[in-house]
This record gives C-alpha cells, structure tokens and sequence, in this order.
C-alpha cells in the first residue's frame, strides 16, 4: 500500500498511453523501474529516509511526463480519473504512516524512566502482566491494540521482564 499503490497507478497509466500509441521513453521505463527497486528497498532498510526522497523525486518526474501526455492523449475526464486515483494512493501512503507512527509513539511515559510494550498472549493474560508489574513497583498503560505499556525504574523493568521470561517458557 502507498508508494506501491502509487507505482502500479503509474504503471497502470503508462499501459493505457501505449495502447493508445504513445511510444513510452525509455528513459521512463528506466525510471519506473528504478522507483520500483526504491520502493523494495525502502521497506528493507532502516535508512528509509534517503530511499523516500529519491523514490518521490523518481515518482513525481514520472508522473508529471505521464499527466502531461495523457493530457494530449485522453479527454480531461479522463486524466482527472488518473489523477484521484494517484491522489488515492499518495492517501493510502499518509495513513500508513500515521498508522505507523500510532504504533511507536508512547505518551505518558515520564522521561526519566523506562518502558515496555507488552502484548498479552496465552498463560500471560492481561491481569496477569498487571500483577507481575505491581509487584515490580511499574506503571502500566493499556493502548487501543490491546498491548500494555509497563513503565518505571531500570531495575524493575529488568525484573518484571524476568519473572515474564520464566512464566513463559514454564508454562509451555
């Protein structure tokens, strides 16, 4: 979803054109192909961020060429339906991200201590990892993905994912 949605509209894009005898560039396969390893290799790495920005300046020199052929090609109806439909996929990217950002993001959290995201599963029920944590003098927070946040001092947290790490494996 997102960058690759966006892609395989440009991709899409690009076919119809040639059925309607545009002779695609080489030069803009070259680029098409180049956004795709770009898109592989953002999802691959750690470093995305030098892999997003040259994979939307790739995006956007291909789409600008492909909008303002299909603007010669195709009636005006039919190039604001390319367009929603690569404005919808560049929406599909924005929530993935947001979506992403949820998921890392902890508030009320203070800064001095430490944390957790524990996900209940099994023998490790969620009243259970809440008894483990008090008795570890720890914090705990639940979030909407049903995970619990555990917060507080180092040590407690390393002896809370102890007794957590020993029930687990026991009881298997």
């Amino acid at each position: 979803m997102g960058y690759g949605e966006k892609w395989k509209v440009l991709e899409d894009l690009t076919i119809e054109l040639g059925r309607n005898g545009f002779e695609t560039p080489t030069s803009l396969i070259s680029d098409l192909r180049s956004a795709k390893m770009m898109i592989t290799l953002s999802e691959s790495t750690d470093t995305k961020g030098d892999a997003i920005t040259k994979l939307e300046e790739i995006m956007g020199i291909v789409e600008s060429e492909l909008i303002s052929e299909a603007l010669a090609v195709f009636s005006v109806n039919t190039v604001d339906q390319w367009l929603k439909r690569l404005d919808e996929a560049m929406l599909a990217t924005c929530e993935t991200e947001k979506g992403q950002d949820e998921n890392k993001l902890i508030t009320g959290v203070p800064r001095d201590q430490k944390w957790v995201r524990v996900e209940p599963n099994g023998n490790l029920t969620t009243e259970r990892i809440k008894q483990i944590a008090a008795e570890n003098q720890l914090a705990v927070k639940s979030q909407k993905d049903n995970r619990i946040v555990v917060f507080g001092q180092q040590n407690g947290l390393r002896q809370f994912l102890k007794k957590m790490t020993a029930e687990a494996t026991a009881k298997k």
